[in-house]
């Protein structure tokens, strides 16, 4: 994740300790070598059902649940062994989540046990008994999915009142007090919604966003024209970060996050430099270094809902293991594993113009998941980077 709103409006936030504050300022020059002590966020696909069928959906969810999902004492013991190795987050996703018969249940069971336990959900079915429910466990956060305004999220979730029910949802977690957020895909449908989207923010008293740059996984080919151009791509971050620092100007500081583009981070830091602000800039680059780019393998793991491990939530053609032969620590840290130890130390695998870029420590040569998708070599340049060889200093 990079933190629009902490990078370019200089915010102090809670994910702050989280995004750098695990990375000690003492590191060796390799700021992405793999520390033992990192545990990794671990997002959830706890179950493959869904009430809805939406077009970009990574997890190609169904009506119903997988045959071969977890059962109930299986997840006990799963949510059990992440807590005992010591992961401080699980995002609990899915398909939806909300239709998991035992969600609340194994939240409660995470928070108990100390780790941060958070949602992901269309929202559709967060009535106001659930969400008190969730509050009373200790949930840390609910991130509702939006995909654009009334029709561009209708259309992008293939149900006619989704736009109305996720904004139902975003109320109903509020006014039990929860704190919640919006989470969206960027698409060409709904690029010309984001202005109304911080208005929204606004309007709503919503506190956080988060930007979900398009990856390919379980992708309806129809929506393959959907990709921003990389223009495109310029293009809305310059607005989102021009959204956000109006919001921030006019006191409302909301946390405004993109996602699974590394590229985002360099891009910012550049921008900083042409509006002259070179010490703002300077700052911005000791926390992309820090935070040491993309995490898929090392600071963030997907667990499917029959157990399978892969290196992020996007990328399903890859297993690590299963947590139904081994516990979750023992895959993690498994040094026969090639691919998975190369993710942890990407920087000597790396081709083309991700291996000569200026930013390749800060950015970790953005997201494999998307270079192996589409190229079909996982170590190929990320073709969602949208930087300039200038930029880069090819040139």
């Amino acid at each position: 994740m990079i933190g629009v709103s902490k990078l370019y409006c200089g915010t102090v936030e809670p994910s702050d300790v989280m995004r750098y504050g695990r990375r000690s300022k003492d590191l060796p020059s390799r700021l992405l070598q793999f520390s033992e002590d990192k545990k990794p966020v671990i997002a959830w696909n706890m179950t493959r059902a869904c009430n809805l069928a939406c077009a970009h959906c990574y997890a190609s969810a169904t009506r119903g649940p997988a045959d071969d999902e977890l059962s109930r004492s299986e997840a006990v013991s799963l949510v059990e062994s992440l807590t005992d190795y010591g992961v401080p987050v699980i995002l609990f996703s899915g398909g939806e989540p909300l239709l998991h018969p035992h969600l609340t249940e194994l939240a409660a069971l995470a928070v108990k046990r100390g780790a941060r336990a958070v949602l992901s959900t269309n929202g559709l079915l967060l009535d106001q008994d659930k969400a008190e429910a969730l509050r009373d466990i200790g949930l840390s956060y609910v991130g509702i999915s939006l995909d654009g305004l009334g029709p561009s999220h209708d259309k992008m979730r293939g149900r006619k009142g989704a736009f109305k029910g996720a904004l139902a949802a975003v109320r109903t977690a509020g006014q039990a007090g929860l704190k919640v957020g919006l989470r969206l895909t960027l698409t060409k449908s709904n690029q010309a919604d984001l202005d109304g989207i911080f208005k929204l923010m606004i309007e709503e008293n919503i506190p956080r966003v988060c930007f979900y740059h398009l990856v390919d996984q379980g992708l309806n080919p129809d929506l393959a024209g959907e990709r921003l151009s990389l223009q495109e791509t310029r293009a809305v971050i310059d607005l989102i970060a021009e959204k956000t620092r109006k919001l921030h100007q006019s006191g409302f500081p909301a946390e405004v996050l993109t996602v699974d583009n590394q590229a985002d981070g360099p891009y910012l830091y550049l921008k900083l430099l042409k509006e002259g602000k070179t010490q703002a800039a300077g700052k911005v680059l000791e926390l992309l270094k820090l935070n040491g780019g993309s995490s898929s393998g090392h600071g963030i793991a997907a667990i499917s809902w029959n157990g399978l491990v892969h290196p992020d939530q996007f990328w399903r053609t890859v297993v690590l293991g299963s947590v139904r032969e081994s516990g979750f620590k023992e895959i993690w840290h498994n040094p026969r594993n090639d691919l998975l130890m190369a993710l942890k130390d990407k920087c000597r695998h790396l081709k083309g113009r991700c291996r000569l870029c200026r930013f390749l420590t800060v950015c970790g040569g953005g997201l494999r998941a998307r270079a192996s998708l589409l190229t079909g070599d996982l170590w190929a340049p990320d073709p969602a980077c949208y930087l300039t060889d200038e930029e880069i200093g090819l040139n």
